[in-house]
Order: structure tokens, then C-alpha cells, then sequence
């Protein structure tokens, strides 16, 4: 293995062992506190653009399978590991670690002391970094942290392209891919949802033309005031039909209402993270992945209601509109990985739907 080193914005360097692709990369670090679920990290969308640090010391272990991919295309940008297995014990693996990230194209380090590398950011904050080799100086390594280190068309990179159908005989939901991850998929599908994917740029036009029952704004990566146009097409479909947002689609949906978002110290990433119902008077725990938040004191000037809250931080983590039929959370409740303590609000979306559509035919026939 080569040696590689760890460039952070402010100037903290750490080395360590090369592995996965063989090239440097730049983007924004942020750490992930979950002793599992790194196939699930690899290939979630809403990682775009980031190098990840995975806290637990160990990854690799179980190898990477063909059926916990949450997108079929990674857009992480690198990997820090301090340990990565290269003989992995499970009897789903079909790669190791090493072999996927390679195949992928993504850079990794190994043997980084990863614990104060964690520390450093949750004291200063997500910041530019750089993977480059070990023999680069370091001051020529900054070179490379401009402006083009953090992206800004993420949304586009990871949305699908052009619209597409999962049957089914149930109810049929229009899904906004802002960053999908399969995850959500599944749980409509599991419901026997008739699901219709469309790009983030679909027009209000086109989405009220498939007839949907409901309409679901998927999670994605970045700052949500990045996402100009599907802002417009959100606050025209409020009170058409149900809707739920999910992570960034909760984000979405909060600006299109009139609320305001904010970034956060260091993100929350992890399966493991607290959130209060206060409806409920219950704590569940969530699986989340997000660098930004709701702004609680915009939400004064909006027709939405706080439900949710960080037991971490106190962060907005739930929303539901009083006029119409829109609820949002900032996690994730497919979890993939994590609790699957939220999942019941797939169950709550297509309940509110059914309440709607009896209340819409009560009023065509009153």
C-alpha cells in the first residue's frame, strides 16, 4: 500500500495507508457514527461530493453484497477508515471493501487515527479536505481547496434522468429524486405502492398529469437553497395532494412554505440518533444523514407546525402544515441502515391520503 495523506482546510495533516482508488480528491469531511451500514454510506446519494470518516474503527468486515446498495452509482468523494478488513466473513460478501472502492473509483486512507480526526471537526466544523499523496506538500495541497471543492449541482448529479414506473396495484405515488435512496422505494413498494420516479426538475404541469394519489419529496445531498426550481413547483402542489418530504424533501418543502434553513456545526450521520415526537410524547430513534436544518425561529411565519425535535440538539426534525395535507422529517425513516422505529410513517402518508380523497368525495357530492 502507498502512504496517503489527509489535508483538512485549516491545516491539519494526517497520513496513513492508501487504498480503493488510487488518485486524490477533494470535498467536504464529515464523520458517520454507525458501527455498521458502510455499504449503505458508500452508496447513499445524499453523500455526494463528501469524504466520509467512518468513527467505529473497523469497516470492511462482512464485505460489500449485491442487495444493501442504496443507489446503484456512488458519488462519495473518498473514505477514511481506521481499519479496513481485507478478508471479510459473512456469507453474502462478494467483494471486499478494498475491491468496490477501486471498481468505483473512490480514494480511501486507512490507519488515520480517526477518533481525533472525529474530535477536530466536531470542534471546528465540517470543512474542505483533500486526499492526495503522501510525498505532496502540503501547502500545494491547499491549492486545490477553492471553491470547486464543495459542488453545487449535486441534486442534478444524483436525480434521475428521465422518469420511470414501479408498478404496483395500490396506491399510486409520484416520488420527486432529489438523491433518492432505494430504501424509500422499497418501503412503497412493500406497500404495494404504484410508484412513478421523476426527475427533481419535473414541472407541476407533468406531475399532476400521471393522476397521482400522493406525492413524496425524496432525501438528497446539499444545501437545499441550491435547489431553485423544484422550490416553485413544491409550493404549487401544496394543497393538490398529500405530500411528504423526507431529509432534504423536509427541507424543500419548509423553504416553499416560507421558512428558512441553516447548516449545521458538523451534520448529524448515524443510525442512532434520538428525535422526540412531541404529538406522540414519545422518543424514537432515526437514522439520519444531513448538514443542514430547518431555521426553528423562521417557522413563526409559516403556516407550519414544529411535531419533531432533535433530543440531541433541539433541531427541527418534523413538520406537518395546518391548512394542508403535507407532513415532513429530516431523518430517514426507511432507515438502511439503522432503527426502523419510523418506518409507521409510510403507513401515515398513505392513511393521510385516504382521509383526503374521502374528504375531497364528500365535498364533490355535498
Amino acid at each position: 500500500m502507498t502512504k496517503r495523506q489527509l489535508v483538512l482546510e485549516d491545516g491539519t495533516v494526517f497520513t496513513g495507508e492508501g487504498f480503493g482508488a488510487e488518485h486524490g480528491t477533494s470535498g467536504e469531511i464529515v464523520f458517520y457514527t454507525g458501527m455498521t451500514g458502510y455499504q449503505e454510506v458508500l452508496s447513499d446519494p445524499s453523500y455526494c461530493g463528501q469524504i466520509v470518516v467512518q468513527t467505529y474503527p473497523l469497516a470492511g468486515n462482512y464485505g460489500i453484497n449485491k442487495d444493501d446498495f442504496e443507489h446503484v452509482t456512488p458519488f462519495i468523494h473518498g473514505y477514511i477508515v481506521k481499519e479496513s478488513c481485507q478478508s471479510p466473513s459473512n456469507f453474502r460478501s462478494e467483494e471486499t471493501l478494498d475491491d468496490y472502492l477501486r471498481a468505483n473509483n473512490i480514494p480511501g486512507i486507512s490507519g488515520i487515527d480517526t477518533r481525533q480526526l472525529t474530535k477536530r471537526i466536531r470542534q471546528h466544523g465540517t470543512m474542505k479536505a483533500v486526499i492526495t499523496d503522501a510525498l505532496e506538500r502540503p501547502e500545494k495541497a491547499f491549492e486545490k481547496l477553492g471553491d470547486d471543492a464543495l459542488q453545487r449541482d449535486m441534486v442534478q448529479q444524483t436525480s434521475t434522468l428521465n422518469p420511470y414506473v414501479v408498478p404496483g396495484s395500490g396506491m399510486r405515488i409520484v416520488l420527486m429524486d432529489f438523491g433518492m435512496k432505494q430504501g424509500i422505494l422499497r418501503e412503497l413498494t412493500n406497500r404495494n405502492c404504484h410508484v412513478t420516479v421523476v426527475p427533481y426538475n419535473y414541472s407541476t404541469e407533468s406531475i399532476l398529469r400521471l393522476k397521482p394519489d400522493g406525492i413524496m419529496l425524496s432525501n438528497g445531498p446539499g444545501d437545499p437553497k441550491d435547489v431553485f426550481g423544484p422550490l416553485e413547483t413544491v409550493r404549487s402542489l401544496l394543497g393538490q395532494h398529500p405530500l411528504f418530504g423526507i431529509g432534504l424533501g423536509h427541507q424543500l418543502l419548509a423553504l416553499a412554505c416560507g421558512a428558512d434553513t441553516e447548516k449545521l456545526p458538523f451534520g448529524h450521520r448515524g443510525p442512532s440518533h434520538p428525535v422526540k415526537d412531541l404529538e406522540k410524547n414519545k422518543t424514537f430513534m432515526t437514522s439520519q444523514n444531513h448538514g443542514y436544518t430547518v431555521s426553528h425561529d423562521s417557522l413563526g411565519r409559516t403556516d407550519l407546525e414544529l411535531t419533531q425535535v432533535s433530543v440531541h440538539d433541539q433541531s427541527v426534525e418534523g413538520l406537518t402544515h395546518l391548512v394542508h395535507p403535507a407532513f415532513s422529517v429530516q431523518y430517514q425513516p426507511e432507515s438502511s441502515p439503522g432503527s426502523e422505529d419510523t418506518k409507521h410513517l409510510f403507513d401515515e402518508f398513505l392513511q393521510l391520503i385516504a382521509d383526503w380523497n374521502s374528504k375531497y368525495k364528500e365535498d364533490i357530492h355535498a
